[in-house]
């Protein structure tokens, strides 16, 4: 059985907390205090920033910019899982551009933090949350994009998504998480501007 650690305790851990639930997983969600306020589900096991990662899978569900911190608790005990990274680097402020380097993406940042034997796969940041809960987007089942360069930790990622009953596509190595982000970023203001809905948004169609 899959087992997976969510650090975070928002929207989007709430989601991917439900897709893993549908495969099957084992889940632990990590809070940044005790008193973060998120709602408890029965069956999920909840722990605080700094106690014992129980996922081979690691779902990094903060911003960006909250990495360092999470790393100086848990650097040491992501050397042999499969990091997943969800992140869309916006300036909420003025949505008005990616904030990750030019040539690079969160991904690659992430991937450089990590210790030897971390494997990192961009997945879930195309996705808006209500589409991971439903498990369809529209009318069309949800596809899951993801990138990363090591070959075991995608087909972990793409088993929980597939056990979810959604679609799973890799789109190549982890270079590609620069696309993805960009996906996201638009998908995201798009969204905001009423252009599109968050029950909806980009589909691809099989």
């Amino acid at each position: 059985m899959t087992s997976i650690s969510i650090i975070g305790s928002g929207k989007m851990s709430a989601a991917i907390a439900e897709v893993a639930t549908r495969a099957g997983a084992s889940i632990q969600i990590v809070k940044r205090s005790a008193t973060s306020m998120s709602a408890a589900r029965p069956g999920l096991t909840y722990g605080v920033m700094g106690d014992r990662l129980t996922g081979d899978l690691v779902v990094l569900a903060v911003p960006f910019a909250a990495y360092p911190s999470v790393l100086e608790h848990y650097v040491d005990q992501l050397a042999d899982k499969v990091v997943i990274d969800i992140s869309n680097p916006i300036d909420f402020m003025t949505y008005d551009q990616l904030t990750s380097p030019a040539d690079s993406s969160t991904a690659a940042e992430l991937d450089r933090m990590l210790p030897e034997g971390a494997a990192v796969v961009k997945a879930f940041n195309v996705n808006l949350g209500d589409t991971l809960i439903a498990g369809t987007n529209g009318t069309t089942r949800t596809t899951v994009l993801f990138a990363g360069d090591d070959a075991a930790a995608k087909i972990a990622v793409a088993g929980l998504i597939e056990g979810a009953g959604m679609r799973a596509v890799d789109v190549g190595p982890l270079t590609r998480a620069r696309e993805l982000e960009a996906m996201g970023f638009l998908q995201i203001i798009m969204a905001a501007l009423g252009k599109t809905r968050y029950e909806s948004g980009f589909a691809l169609l099989e």
